[in-house]
């Protein structure tokens, strides 16, 4: 996201004060791996760990599950200034600048997947997170649907005892799954883990218009300009170590 009212230089000649000697405190999944875990195991732990170091905070951890009214209850409640890994247009809080763009991916085993158009795509067992009780109720799920193929599509609801992506995953080295269609930064990481192909999921061309990619930001509360500014400070300064945490955790990227 470009800085609206002051130039990156301003930003960083003056956003280091604001957050000097205090505390940043994150909001946070305590089990959503590979993005957070109360150990502080996952890559946005260690990137809120680069970030709070440069701005010469206490990083400070506030553990919530991602649940409906989180915004309510974690950056509108005052428990916490940061909340890492949103989308960059999302509305109820103000956000930095992106510090990386992925997209939906394919994964797979044995037999690839890597576009909607594959012919014999509606008699493979196909894995999809599941918001909700719609099937359709993703990017993935609208094109599956736009293809016939969701008879054999299995839904993997978001809540459970480990995250959707991991279990899909799971699947898919265990053969239960032919493949799955998830959040590239969600599964990069276990597909990595199990040996298995991926792909970027590119929308068929009639749902052309369908959101697969997005850029992420970290997000704080709409009045938190001068915290928003610290943040894009920092990223701006340690953009090389927040790319190599990226790449270690094996997050799809794209321009």
């Amino acid at each position: 996201m470009s800085l609206r009212c002051l130039s990156l230089a301003l930003v960083l000649c003056l956003a280091p004060n604001f957050v000097r000697s205090t505390e940043l405190r994150v909001c946070a999944e305590p089990d959503n791996l590979p993005f957070s875990h109360q150990n502080q195991s996952g890559f946005e732990n260690r990137i809120a760990t680069v970030l709070a170091e440069e701005m010469g905070a206490k990083l400070l951890y506030s553990w919530q599950p991602q649940r409906r009214a989180f915004v309510r209850k974690t950056l509108g409640a005052g428990v916490c200034d940061a909340w890492m890994g949103v989308p960059a247009d999302f509305e109820r809080v103000r956000t930095t600048r992106p510090y990386y763009r992925s997209t939906y991916i394919f994964v797979f085993g044995k037999r690839p997947l890597r576009s909607f158009d594959d012919p014999d795509l509606a008699a493979l067992r196909v894995g999809v997170q599941l918001p909700g009780n719609d099937m359709a109720a993703t990017p993935p799920g609208h094109a599956l649907a736009a293809r016939g193929a969701i008879e054999k599509v299995i839904g993997f609801t978001v809540y459970g005892e480990h995250p959707a992506a991991q279990r899909i995953v799971e699947a898919v080295a265990k053969g239960e799954l032919d493949a799955g269609v998830v959040w590239g930064p969600a599964a990069g990481w276990f597909a990595h883990q199990a040996a298995l192909g991926v792909a970027p999921a590119k929308p068929p061309a009639e749902l052309a218009a369908l959101p697969f990619e997005f850029a992420i930001a970290i997000g704080v509360r709409r009045d938190a300009k001068e915290l928003r500014d610290a943040l894009d400070a920092a990223l701006a300064r340690r953009t090389g170590e927040v790319v190599r945490i990226l790449d270690q955790y094996a997050v799809p990227r794209l321009q």
